[in-house]
């Protein structure tokens, strides 16, 4: 039975994907800020553990409770809408120390442990925001992009030691907690110049006819740690799947 570790299982994506792991038999480590036993059903094969990814002794204390695993998903992530224009640079490097740091330090922390044993696999799920341009998100952007660039690259130093590296590029997800979980950092980042353009914005998220659902994150999240194949990215979400 092999064992998983999942960042950011309190709502969205990571917590589809680790119920999802869980109905297919592996072992879930089941990974977030502060652990919520009522999102899980009970099962010997779930632990919840605490973990802070931009805090290298949560990531050290969280990993030694772990124990050896076969799979690292890197799916924590915080989300920003605003015009860049007025978003301070306190709040783009707070982007950027979950959603690009955080994953880079987690990578990190797990690698000596792949080396060794010369097998895992590290799958990295950034957004489909990295495949076409998205007005109004260009720091959530920038974070993502970061790691796509930064998982092309560590997946040939790593194959070296057999270990895979692997990206999930989810869609537009309106039902996660993309938006809520970021309200308190976006205020005030749509400034009284860009109003009329982000209505229009915003009017056009509201006709998308497809966007992306949780569970198919988490398929594709779960193709991507179980398959051998030597394939790099994988999309999730029929808006995703669309684009060029």
């Amino acid at each position: 039975m092999k064992t998983v570790l999942i960042t950011g299982c309190s709502s969205g994506y990571g917590l589809e994907t680790a119920r999802y792991f869980l109905k297919q038999g592996w072992k879930v480590i089941a990974t977030m800020r502060t652990p919520q036993e009522a999102l899980f059903p009970a099962s010997a094969n779930l632990r919840m553990l605490p973990l802070d990814v931009t805090k290298p002794d949560s990531i050290a204390s969280a990993l030694d409770a772990a124990g050896p695993i076969d799979v690292l998903v890197n799916n924590a992530g915080i989300g920003l809408f605003g015009a860049f224009e007025v978003t301070p640079m306190s709040t783009v490097r707070e982007i950027f120390e979950t959603n690009t740091f955080g994953v880079m330090a987690m990578c990190q922390a797990v690698i000596p442990q792949f080396r060794a044993s010369r097998a895992g696999t590290i799958v990295n799920v950034t957004s489909s925001a990295t495949l076409a341009p998205y007005p109004l998100v260009a720091a959530y952007t920038a974070s993502k992009s970061a790691i796509e660039g930064f998982t092309a690259s560590l997946e040939p130093e790593l194959r070296h030691f057999g270990v895979r590296v692997k990206l999930v590029e989810p869609g537009y997800g309106p039902t996660t907690r993309f938006a809520a979980n970021g309200q308190q950092r976006m205020q005030g980042l749509i400034s009284e110049a860009y109003e009329p353009f982000a209505r229009s914005v915003f009017a056009g998220y509201e006709t998308f006819s497809v966007f992306t659902r949780e569970i198919e994150v988490a398929e594709a999240v779960f193709r991507a740690a179980s398959r051998g194949e030597d394939q790099l990215r994988f999309r999730a979400g029929a808006d995703a799947l669309a684009l060029p």
